[in-house]
């Protein structure tokens, strides 16, 4: 009898061992296939954003493309501007007039910000263009949105310019198009800030009202819009000063165009002559 229990005993044992096995087997397959989910879900989850990178990289080229292109249109636009539909005022056509076109006394040519030089007070800018592009010193640079600065030194690919964000730098600006004329300056704290100083008390204008070039400078064609009127003070007792909030954020820079005179030299004779001519009358 107890030897027949013992033998009942390590049956039942066997059979459990037996069980145990499959089911262990069963769970290894299954934890297997699980695994094998898994990793295949995370590698096609890792060859996606490879793929989605790869995409974002072909994008973004194809985009800067697109970019470069948007941009000469619209340096080929804003000429058409410029010359105000007279298609005789500007000189060369099509492609030619994207390198550089000529209407009235300034030349106009397209030019790329490569960097910009934030130093404080004195903040300047490198533009993609020399002298073989034809940058001349003292030419203007601008936007459709005003004024950027004004080149100081060429290079034979690249050249220096100094900021409208610079203590150094006024503009000469008008209120409206027929209003008062003043020295514009950078505010010293805004990107997108300036004061119109020197404007006389006599002259009304209200916030809102748009601020142009005026054209009295050698450097910058009239009527370049540059920013609207906002608060505004009188100083010591003789004229206003006007904050300006810039059309142009100077934080955000990249597409330019270079505006030179071309009548610059013989204005500046003509200046040397009278004063040479001033000193004369004294001696």
């Amino acid at each position: 009898m107890l030897r027949g229990t013992k033998i009942v005993r390590t049956i039942l044992n066997a059979a459990i061992f037996v069980f145990l096995e499959v089911a262990a087997l069963n769970m290894l397959s299954s934890s297997q296939s699980a695994h094998n989910f898994f990793l295949a879900k995370y590698s096609h989850a890792f060859m996606g954003k490879v793929w989605g990178m790869t995409q974002g990289v072909r994008y973004y080229a194809s985009l800067r493309k697109v970019n470069d292109a948007l941009s000469e249109e619209n340096f080929y636009l804003r000429l058409r501007l410029l010359s105000r539909g007279d298609e005789a005022a500007a000189t060369g056509s099509g492609e030619d007039l994207l390198t550089a076109a000529e209407i009235g006394s300034f030349r106009y040519s397209p030019a790329t910000i490569v960097k910009v030089g934030r130093t404080g007070q004195r903040n300047y800018v490198i533009i993609g263009s020399g002298s073989e592009d034809g940058v001349l010193p003292q030419s203007g640079i601008i936007t459709p949105n005003g004024v950027v600065g004004i080149v100081d030194a060429v290079g034979k690919h690249y050249s220096y310019a100094i900021s409208f964000m610079n203590a150094e730098v006024n503009v000469s600006a008008r209120l409206g198009r027929e209003g008062a004329v003043g020295p514009m300056v950078w505010d010293g704290k805004r990107t997108h800030g300036a004061l119109l100083k020197e404007i006389p008390l006599q002259f009304k204008f209200q916030p809102g009202d748009t601020v142009f070039t005026s054209g009295h400078s050698s450097i910058f064609p009239s009527d370049i819009p540059l920013g609207i009127v906002g608060t505004s003070r009188i100083v010591n007792g003789a004229t206003y000063e006007i904050t300006v909030d810039l059309f142009q954020d100077m934080a955000a820079l990249r597409y330019v165009t270079l505006v030179t005179n071309m009548g610059q030299r013989e204005i500046e004779d003509l200046e040397r002559q009278e004063e040479e001519g001033m000193k004369d009358k004294k001696k």
